[in-house]
């Protein structure tokens, strides 16, 4: 057997596991998250825009902030801010 031919081999399971897979769990998560919003939920943008959801439409979200009312695609939610916003304040520090 050829090393060159081993060699792709490796490289190859090793993209698969460490780039492919991982990317694809991460796409899954965000669409199960953006499929739990619901009408109440306090929510940050990825520009960082703080919220609370005001109405839920298929592929956009009214966000209802202290300015006004944001027409927003549900994309732009920030799944990791959204839970450390809604994440239990500890009081320890």
């Amino acid at each position: 057997m050829d090393p060159n031919f081993l060699m792709i081999g490796l490289m190859l399971v090793f993209i698969v596991f460490f780039m492919i897979l991982p990317q694809r769990n991460r796409v899954k998560k965000e669409k199960e998250f953006e499929k739990s919003l619901k009408v109440g939920d306090k929510i940050i943008t990825k520009s960082g825009i703080h919220g609370r959801i005001a109405e839920l439409n298929e592929a956009t979200v009214v966000i209802e902030t202290m300015a006004g009312k944001l027409l927003m695609e549900k994309v732009a939610i920030s799944m990791e801010m959204t839970a450390k916003l809604n994440a239990p304040v500890n009081a320890k520090k």
